[in-house]
């Protein structure tokens, strides 16, 4: 018999483990009219028209028109419910000061001065400040890679981190602030050691200045190439200028540190209808031993977790902290608004085929990678947290552009929960990838690290897979592992978040 799972006692449908055939019987009495694919809703009793289609105790929808028990329930069928209003919340009333006691109460990074956090890499990071440069960047990169690295033992890589902004841009633009803040903040991520190495072309809008305090600009930390006699002199100046970067960098050298040091971000991407019940799930428990331990969590993706907006504020430490979640919340609100879109606009085709029905659904699932920690701090785009624990760090859901978010609020590792398949990796922090299910990791078994499709099919449970992905986060952050994605350098662009005019 196919497992067919209910997350909750009040829900009215269920998905099936595997694809269910026409005629099978689903559980509670129920027989399925026709195939219902893997991960896809049936119906559990007769629902009418208008009826709520009820999944993780939630009205997901109404339904269109009334569907018998056993009947398939799809996207196309359902009214989406209003958004939660944003004025009548209630912050701090579901706070869980009980968090699980952590296996592991230190790692292996890198110090770096002045830093909140701690690095889990040693790399040379080189911001260019307009895309004009990358080109050239591109091509120093490859050389010192080849010529410079073997020599530095200590460091793990040398990283161009390109981004379209720079040129044509409205640079005093109000929003403008967002890409700014984040190229200016992810230059100083902790994985980059301290180390600033700037390079920009002499014409373009977005300055060295605006990167960087008045005692950084200097040329042991800048370089311009429109002062540079062609190509070949760029290129001999960018390798003087990397080596001596270099050399300091090669003297790090890790050293045991509480995880109050260590900050990782939580990301879903391809997600289906089982990341909500498996992969995030366990990437929950997993935070919540993280944050009992005294580290810094990142989760993100506005759109996701808006339709979760009640138990969000809930979970609020206090009221300021909650009307600052609000405050990010409304300004995205805004901000589809603006471009003539809703929340409607996700999730993806690749969602549905997963058996994703709308947004509201999607939402109860992504919320569940924050786990239960009481929410310590909200961010907008870009910005740094002000001290540990769980932090809403406001992004777009985009997959690129909330990891570039991420990266610059100080994010050193990522987790990232998949259940299509997502093949995503950044360049400036290793990135471990969960599998909501078993099917995935069979066939992307050398993309995969963790497979949380177990809990599934009863072969485990949220803790036990929670407590393994803890135990793989702090031996990756130690650098005793490298993930998939570091492993293959699968590694995707910067992708900023830019608000602002394009002139």
């Amino acid at each position: 018999m196919i497992p067919v799972i209910r997350v909750d006692e009040r829900d009215n449908v269920a998905i099936p483990v595997a694809d269910l055939p026409e005629g099978s019987e689903a559980g509670w009495g129920v027989v399925a009219r026709e195939q219902i694919p893997q991960g896809h809703k049936i119906a559990l009793e007769d629902i009418p028209e208008g009826g709520a289609v009820i999944r993780y105790g939630v009205a997901l929808g109404y339904l269109l028109a009334g569907v018998p028990a056993g009947a398939p329930i799809t996207e196309k069928m359902l009214r989406l419910p209003d958004s939660p209003d944003l004025d009548s919340l209630e912050f701090a009333t579901d706070i869980d000061a009980e968090l699980p006691e952590a296996p592991v109460k230190s790692f292996e990074g890198f110090e770096v001065e002045g830093s909140l956090f701690a690095g889990t890499r040693n790399i040379l990071g080189i911001m260019p400040t307009v895309q004009c440069v990358a080109g050239v960047l591109n091509g120093a990169v490859k050389r010192m890679r080849r010529e410079l690295l073997p020599r530095f033992p200590h460091v793990d890589d040398i990283v161009a981190l390109n981004h379209p902004y720079g040129c044509g841009v409205a640079i005093d633009a109000p929003e403008a602030v967002v890409p700014i803040r984040t190229l200016r903040n992810i230059l100083r991520n902790p994985n980059f050691g301290g180390e600033i190495m700037v390079v920009g072309l002499g014409c373009e809008k977005l300055t060295a200045d605006r990167l960087l305090e008045p005692e950084e600009i200097r040329p042991g930390n800048v370089l311009m190439l429109q002062e540079h006699a062609g190509f070949v002199k760029m290129t001999d100046a960018l390798m003087e200028m990397a080596e001596r970067k270099l050399r300091r960098l090669e003297g790090r050298r890790r050293t045991t540190l509480p995880l109050s040091r260590l900050c990782v971000g939580m990301q879903c991407g391809g997600s289906d209808a089982f990341s909500g019940i498996t992969a995030n799930p366990a990437a929950g428990y997993a935070s919540d031993l993280l944050v009992g331990a005294g580290a810094t969590v990142l989760f993100s993706e506005v759109t996701e977790v808006r339709d979760g907006v009640k138990q969000l504020a809930a979970r609020c430490v206090n009221s300021a902290v909650g009307r600052r979640l609000v405050e990010e919340m409304r300004w995205y609100d805004e901000y589809l608004r603006a471009g003539g879109v809703d929340r409607s606009a996700n999730p993806t085709p690749g969602n549905k085929k997963g058996g994703l029905a709308n947004i509201v659904e999607k939402a109860m699932g992504s919320i569940a990678k924050s786990g239960r920690a009481p929410i310590s701090e909200a961010l907008a785009p870009g910005e740094r947290p002000s001290a540990g624990g769980l932090v809403f760090a406001a992004t777009p859901a985009s997959d690129m552009v909330c990891g570039t978010c991420q990266l610059a609020s100080g994010m050193t590792l990522q987790v990232f929960m998949t259940g299509r398949g997502t093949p995503y990796g950044l360049a400036a922090a290793p990135v471990i990838k969960v599998s909501s299910r078993s099917d995935l990791k069979d066939m992307w078994s050398d993309l995969i690290d963790v497979d949380a499709g177990v809990i599934a099919s009863g072969g485990s449970d949220i803790r036990t897979v929670g407590e393994q992905l803890f135990r793989e986060i702090v031996e990756v952050a130690s650098g005793r592992k490298r993930p998939a994605a570091e492993r293959y350098r699968l590694f995707n662009d910067i992708c900023l978040f830019n608000p602002a005019p394009i002139t």
